[in-house]
């Protein structure tokens, strides 16, 4: 499990990232709407020189039924470089995935076939229950001292409070609660960290009851679901600082901070304004001693049929963007943000954190407009731009398209189907495009709905650095 040298895929600084060699595999989380059928991990074949580009090139199927896979990430990154807890000699080989229904998490190994993991590991729910008091597991972090775990509910599937719990990334055994001392935060989705300022934060989505049996239109107009960032001493796991977006802004869920460890700034998306079904991205940043959030960029509404609508959305005649999920390029450059509701996914150039400007703009699927691919202009796309995921240097985007089970049927009751996309960026102006070979889709996936992607070696989202 231990190297003699540091694995090759750590990279000390952003800028040698940047560098390194482009991707060949995609490992895609893909589950079963139904629970009739083990979800999976497929393994997609991004190398553009290869006969198998673009295609599904590897399977593997988990044990169990209902584990809905959502996000996961590897065990270990470039953080383990960092001097503060070092562990150079780990390897980023295992993917850990987690049942975002079922509370159960998975233990890949990608070494001996990268494009068949095999399961190595299976942590059932009532480990990570009795050892940190959580349940419902939603993003993996690998960070330079072990492997961070968000989670949306108590032990046992409670209603909360959600926090995150820390694994082993030698040995994956629950460690236990990361918080010594949670103060206010109750709500839980994402964390991150600017390592070298020892400071975490963590953002809001919902308890269990919240959203797993779809958006609870009550909560959302009561503006209960969460609306707050949460800032942590990372090092004495103690609560500072609430920074709360005021709950007109409901769902600050996906966080990027700065990947210069020098920064202290970082964006966050909002899902939805309650008062005119916006979206907006936010910068978090330091004022003085303490953490302020200031919203850069509104994208409002798309006025629509109501004929056209489903159920939730025909009183308001309009697709809110639904932004769901954001990523930023390791030079800091370009933020990518998807757009669920209307089908698109935007970047803007964020050079200036407080002045982004739009750059680039791809249309696929959407609640009405349905958008195709060029690979197949003839079918009508459901889903939209949901996880993104940036290559090391910036000039790859991948998309796949559903959000989460019961909100799919909610928002495409007639069906979301299962695709990924490729973009390939303009790393000077900016600027996208499809890329009209690569478009695993449907059948390709085996019937299963496709959620997350993550990049062998790494991406934009997998790492954190403590060197410029």
């Amino acid at each position: 499990m231990t190297r003699w040298t540091p694995d090759p895929t750590f990279y000390a600084s952003p800028r040698d990232a940047a560098g390194a060699p482009p991707e060949k595999l995609a490992y895609v989380a893909a589950f079963d709407r139904e629970a009739r059928r083990p979800d999976a991990i497929a393994v997609v074949d991004v190398d553009p020189e290869s006969t198998g580009y673009g295609t599904v090139v590897g399977w593997t199927d988990l044990p169990h039924t209902g584990d809905e896979l959502h996000h996961f990430g590897w065990n270990a990154c470039s953080s383990a470089l960092c001097p503060t807890a070092p562990h150079p000699h780990v390897e980023r080989r295992y993917l850990i995935v987690p049942g975002l229904r079922s509370s159960r998490i998975y233990v890949l190994d990608t070494k001996a076939d990268p494009s068949r993991p095999e399961i190595v590991k299976v942590l059932e729910p009532d480990e990570l229950a009795d050892r940190a008091g959580y349940s419902r597991p939603h993003t993996v972090h690998c960070g330079p001292d072990g492997i961070y775990l968000s989670a949306l509910g108590g032990a046992h599937g409670a209603d909360g409070p959600g926090g995150i719990a820390v694994l082993d990334h030698d040995t994956f055994e629950v460690r236990g609660a990361w918080e010594a001392d949670r103060g206010p935060q109750f709500l839980a989705y994402d964390a991150w960290w600017h390592l070298n300022h020892d400071v975490m934060v963590t953002s809001e989505w919902g308890t269990p009851s919240m959203i797993e049996n779809g958006i609870v239109g009550e909560l959302l107009l009561g503006r209960k679901y969460g609306h707050a960032l949460h800032f942590w001493d990372l090092r004495q796991r103690r609560h500072l600082q609430t920074v709360d977006l005021g709950d007109a802004y409901q769902m600050p869920l996906e966080l990027r901070p700065a990947h210069d460890p020098s920064k202290t700034y970082g964006f966050v998306g909002v899902v939805i304004s309650v008062e005119d079904l916006s979206a907006s991205i936010w910068v978090w940043h330091r004022d003085g001693e303490r953490w302020t959030a200031t919203r850069v960029i509104d994208i409002p509404a798309e006025p629509a049929d109501p004929e056209l609508l489903p159920d939730l959305l025909k009183p308001f005649g309009a697709v809110p963007p639904l932004v769901t999920d954001i990523d930023l390029s390791v030079d800091d450059r370009f933020l990518y943000i998807s757009c669920w509701g209307t089908g698109e996914l935007r970047q803007y150039d964020v050079s200036d954190p407080f002045h982004p400007v739009q750059t680039g703009s791809v249309r696929l699927g959407g609640i009405v407009g349905r958008a195709a691919h060029p690979a197949r202009p003839d079918l009508p796309l459901a889903g939209g731009p949901q996880m993104v995921e940036v290559s090391r240097d910036g000039r790859r985007v991948y998309l796949t398209n559903s959000l989460y089970g019961a909100w799919d049927d909610q928002f495409y009751p007639d069906g979301v189907g299962a695709w990924q996309a490729k973009l390939d960026v303009d790393p000077g102006a900016g600027g996208l495009a499809v890329d009209p070979r690569f478009f695993p889709h449907g059948n390709d996936f085996r019937g299963l709905r496709v959620h997350q992607t993550r990049l062998q070696g790494g991406d934009a989202s997998s790492d954190s650095y403590c060197f410029r």
